[in-house]
């Protein structure tokens, strides 16, 4: 009885389970588990397919730099604020589109001359030193004047102790547009208002960090106790192009900045590009000393910040390790003009648990039906394929994950693999073990290269049977010794059943001093009855030189009797559990074991049943007569032409 085949092998359940392991791990564990591999992978992915896009953008934009040197030139910092007046005077003159300050300014000012007056006569009632403030310089003076100068955007953070009013930017939404997922905070921290009122806008400068430190996101809007608030590099777009407010739409969100329309993420963050771009960049001390050229700042959005540690605007990033703020304030500007708004699809974490699911399925159907080298060309093919769509996705600005479908499938094509191999090589030892007793070597090579030309579980096929038996050998048996006939017997089995191999036979069984061999099984054997009569020749020469020689003529071993006869029989495996055993039976095989004991009767060494004789023709055999058997009645004998 064949051997019962569960309904899905153990390689198809071995890359499924270590596929579906890796889905359901993705789904089970924190969000921040993925959150870093995944983030790393878009860095990549935008770098190589969004860098062009915004590159190709015409707006103009600058940085001036308040870093080391310029310290060194103008003095330590915190720097009064009449010096930070100056510098943004200087830019004023050069005509930019837009002055950013990612700087914050909170609180009035203590520490110019005016400033220092009022504190003064507050502490010590003395009117004559009230009187004098305001012919003093006085730096919030100074600021407010030069920021109502020129379209200038100042900076505030968000901050959940901060008691500092935001000044209100219109926007105006359509049909009640939500952004429920904004960064919110209770309060925030900004200039004082007199300086506020005088800037032409007011933006955040606030920058969230990821999971492993790294800003890759510049806020577009936050909410600050529920009222919407722009960024700081949304209001130096906006002040750049001269609009008054924003306009928000719904389905899909939309933001609009005078004549520009842009994709609004749900969240208000802008996914940046890692080093999407550079930016002229002058020295604050240069334009402080008028050693500056302004022209690279006519026309610019000017963004004034931070580039030495000091001011502590330096940042980790994408780009570098010690980003200056105001740089990536710079690459969102530069994106939001360039329309790159990379984005993750609303449920596109769905979408990549499918995709693995499909991947992972695929590949185990591709290690499963194909070759390995075949499977693992077109795996590689599969992946290199998913990636491809999910670069294609992200020059679409849509972020698609195709780490999770690619591990899911790697390990279930892996594992699938490693359990097909494990599967093929317990298969070749067990067809080894069972062939390889009863056919030639190259022909158990056949099998174990293609075990699906077998039919173990049983057909009808057309089979040569060929039994031998040696005459006399109950009485040697009585006459030999136990160790003289045991050598005899092997040297006799070794011989025979390697001729056998010789003429593409099977060796079925090894019953006593019998051998039972099939020709045309299991594989096909072309002329297999002729091969079956020329192999009885071969064994009959040989056997006649074995018994006349050595041990074997020592004991008097007799000579070896054969019948052969062609037709159908059943062919498999017979018995149960590990005790299989690949036989055939049928009308052919018990007139070939009679036929073998017929020549005791007719004095021939080899006696060929009807069909066979047929089959091998005039030319091979010749006629022993007619015979009368049992069940099969009166048939024709022949015997080989060259044997007696």
């Amino acid at each position: 009885m064949a051997e019962r085949r569960p309904a899905l092998s153990r390689p198809v359940l071995a890359g499924l389970i270590a596929g579906l392991a890796v889905v359901l791990l993705s789904l089970a564990a924190p969000s921040a588990w993925r959150e870093w591999p995944q983030e790393r992978l878009f860095d990549a992915m935008l770098g190589a397919v969004s860098g062009g896009r915004i590159a190709a953008s015409d707006t103009k934009i600058a940085l001036v730099a308040i870093d080391t040197a310029s310290l060194e030139a103008v003095g330590p910092w915190p720097w009064p604020r009449e010096t930070i007046a100056r510098l943004i005077a200087a830019v004023t003159e050069a005509r930019p589109a837009a002055i950013a300050l990612d700087i914050l300014l909170a609180g009035d000012d203590t520490r110019s001359p005016a400033a220092l007056a009022r504190q003064l006569a507050l502490t010590t009632g003395r009117a004559d030193l009230a009187a004098l403030a305001p012919t003093l310089e006085d730096g919030d003076k100074a600021l407010a004047e030069a920021a109502g100068a020129g379209p200038v955007a100042l900076g505030w953070v968000l901050d959940p102790r901060g008691r500092d009013a935001v000044a209100e930017v219109p926007v105006l939404s359509r049909d009640g547009v939500m952004l429920p997922s904004l960064w919110r905070e209770s309060g925030a921290t900004g200039p004082p208002p007199a300086l506020a009122a005088q800037a032409a806008g007011s933006g955040t400068l606030s920058l969230p960090g990821d999971q492993d430190g790294l800003v890759r996101r510049v806020p577009l809007f936050v909410a600050v106790d529920d009222r919407l608030r722009p960024g700081l590099a949304l209001e130096a777009l906006r002040l750049a192009s001269g609009a008054s407010g924003y306009l928000l739409s719904p389905a899909p969100l939309r933001l609009g900045i005078g004549a520009l329309t842009r994709p609004l993420p749900p969240d208000g963050l802008l996914r940046l590009v890692p080093g999407s771009g550079t930016a002229v960049t002058l020295r604050a001390s240069d334009l402080l000393l008028g050693q500056a050229d302004l022209a690279a700042l006519a026309g610019a959005i000017v963004l004034i910040g931070g580039a030495a540690p000091e001011l502590g605007a330096l940042r980790a990033s994408a780009r570098d390790p010690l980003t200056p703020s105001s740089l990536l304030q710079a690459d969102a500007i530069r994106q939001l003009a360039a329309g790159v708004v990379p984005q993750r699809p609303a449920g596109a974490f769905a979408m990549e648990v499918l995709a693995a699911l499909l991947v992972l399925v695929a590949a185990v159907g591709l290690a499963r039906r194909l070759r390995p080298a075949m499977a693992t060309l077109v795996m590689a093919a599969l992946l290199v394929a998913l990636l491809g769509l999910a670069m294609a996705l992200a020059a679409a600005d849509l972020l698609f994950d195709p780490l999770l479908p690619a591990l899911a499938g790697l390990l279930a094509f892996l594992a699938t693999s490693l359990a097909s191999f494990s599967e093929t090589r317990l298969r070749e030892a067990r067809l080894r073990r069972r062939f390889e007793q009863h056919l030639a070597p190259g022909v158990v090579e056949r099998i174990v290269a293609s075990p699906s030309s077998l039919k173990l579980s049983g057909e009808r096929r057309e089979i040569t049977a060929l039994f031998t038996d040696i005459e006399g050998f109950t009485q040697t048996t009585r006459d030999s010794g136990p160790e003289q006939l045991v050598s005899v017997l092997d040297g006799y089995f070794e011989g025979v059943t390697r001729i056998v191999g010789e003429h593409g036979g099977m060796v079925d069984k090894l019953v006593g001093d019998a051998v039972h061999a099939f020709f045309n099984a299991p594989l096909d054997l072309p002329d297999h009855p002729r091969r079956a009569l020329a192999c009885a020749v071969e064994i009959l020469d040989w056997t006649e030189r074995y018994r006349a020689d050595g041990l074997a003529a020592a004991i008097g071993l007799g000579r070896t009797r054969q019948g052969i006869e062609t037709g159908i029989a059943i062919v498999g495996d017979v018995g149960v559990g590990a005790k299989l055993d690949y036989t055939a039976h049928g009308d052919a095989v018990n007139t070939a074991a009679r036929l073998e004991a017929l020549n005791k009767e007719l004095g021939s060494s080899i006696c060929i049943g009807p069909v066979a004789g047929q089959r091998c023709g005039a030319a091979l055999v010749r006629p022993l007569g007619r015979v009368e058997l049992r069940g099969l009645g009166e048939i024709a004998v022949f015997t080989s032409s060259s044997a007696g």
